[in-house]
């Protein structure tokens, strides 16, 4: 959890620099969701000194919000993370703050899992920064349309689309500006917004940031992009896959260790391709434990569509310099920036498991001197994986790989792995229950 030394005199300053009197208070679930409750800033200042309470149900429902197990959902205590106040982009006067679940029950939060990872990394003389840049659709529908049409054939926006395209730009430039503006007024800083390939295909790079804001950053822009758009009559996806006709969604991951003084720490000019030790060990650890830890940043049924050949995807754990088919790509064009591209999460990934994933395995493997086989610049998608690199092929198996995986207990806890994996399953029972247009269209009348 953050370190602050008197954390409700914290909150009650940040509110009164952003002048809120009203404070949207999140609590992230499992999937990433930002939980939202509307209150005065005397009360939201109350609570951030005498405790939180919110209800359990948050890790006991799925993300269709039907619950899998029987209880009473009792409240548990929660904290207020002051580091967290912001100013709310959609009305004035009003602040946002994160919260989270405390003690033996927040041991389960992928946000206190991450934060775990960021304090192990400081323990080892790093500070972690790190950048997520997300793909996503947009549609020309809205909440109820979609419903109405039973979400097929739906109406993509900016139909004309192709990446990068200036066309797109200039018709559409207000709208874009928008969103860039909503983003800033929350202190989240974007590289850039541009398109990519399909019909209402965007691209949105965030700048990199230090520690927990980087994830943070990330968790708010998709929860808020979703609301930007629906302000607008539109809705956004980030999920993995939409059809096997468009190009999967990407949440890619940038990720760099410094030392106390601030000197990158993957950066050695004299060693080969500029990597220190340090990164190497980082890139061992990550490459090895990659796949029994694939649940934690493809954790839904449609990631798995996107991890296959031909997707522009990576299905195997391997490394390259500026290797864009690898599953690990290392981007070292200068040593101040010198960093790896984690290249495996879809744009659906929660951030806070993706980043606790990349730190806690590339941790490891500093720890224990785990050097990496030889990274390649030749085409992943062209040659044939070892099996031990391969990963699992569906939510299902994905699952039982962490569960059964002793380093993940070690790093991550039994509490975050069983309750994070029975998740999982439910999930995929769920997927289980259905049949798809596809299986329709394949076996009816035939078999």
């Amino acid at each position: 959890m953050s370190k602050i030394s008197d954390p409700s005199s914290l909150f009650e300053q940040k509110l009164q620099e952003t002048g809120a009197r009203s404070v949207h208070i999140g609590m992230v679930d499992p999937e990433g969701e930002f939980r939202d409750k509307l209150v005065s800033a005397d009360k939201a200042v109350k609570l951030a000194k005498n405790g939180y309470l919110f209800c359990e149900v948050l890790y006991f429902w799925d993300i269709a919000e039907k619950t899998f197990r029987d209880g009473s959902f009792v409240d548990r205590p929660a904290t207020l993370h002051a580091d967290t106040v912001r100013a709310y982009p959609f009305a004035e006067d009003t602040a946002l703050c994160l919260a989270d679940f405390t003690g033996d029950f927040g041991r389960r939060s992928p946000r206190n899992v991450c934060q775990a990872q960021m304090d192990k990394a400081a323990d080892m003389g790093f500070d972690v920064f790190s950048a997520f840049e997300f793909e996503f659709f947009v549609f020309d529908e809205t909440a109820e349309s979609l419903r109405a049409k039973q979400y097929r054939d739906l109406t993509h926006f900016a139909q004309g689309n192709r990446t990068y395209s200036l066309g797109t730009s200039a018709l559409h430039g207000d709208l874009l500006q928008g969103l860039d503006d909503t983003m800033s007024t929350m202190g989240i800083a974007l590289d850039a917004i541009h398109t990519e390939l399909g019909p209402g295909c965007f691209e949105a790079p965030l700048t990199y940031a230090k520690g927990m804001k980087a994830p943070d950053d990330a968790m708010l822009f998709k929860n808020f992009a979703r609301a930007y758009f629906a302000r607008h009559g539109k809705t956004v996806s980030f999920m993995s896959k939409l059809s096997p006709n468009l190009s999967g969604q990407s949440g890619h991951l940038h990720v760099s260790l410094r030392d106390k003084s601030g000197n990158p720490v993957f950066a050695d000019p004299s060693a080969p391709d500029g990597l220190s030790e340090t990164a190497r060990h980082f890139i061992g650890g990550l490459t090895a434990l990659m796949p029994e830890l694939l649940a934690m940043c493809s954790s839904t049924v449609n990631a798995y569509k996107r991890l296959v050949p031909g997707a522009w995807a990576p299905t195997a754990s391997n490394w390259g310099v500026q290797n864009r088919t690898a599953a690990v790509r290392v981007i070292n064009d200068a040593p101040e920036s010198t960093r790896v591209e984690f290249r495996v999460p879809s744009a659906d990934t929660n951030p806070y498991l993706a980043l606790a994933l990349l730190i806690g395995a590339g941790l490891h493997g500093i720890r224990n001197g785990m050097e990496p086989s030889p990274g390649s610049g030749e085409d992943f998608y062209a040659t044939t994986p070892k099996p031990d690199a391969v990963f699992p092929r569906d939510l299902h198996e994905a699952s039982a790989r962490l569960r059964e995986s002793s380093v993940a207990r070690d790093i991550f806890g039994d509490d975050f792995v069983d309750s994070f994996t029975e998740s999982r399953d439910v999930e995929f029972a769920e997927y289980q229950k259905q049949v798809s247009e596809w299986e329709i269209r394949r076996y009816l009348g035939v078999v």
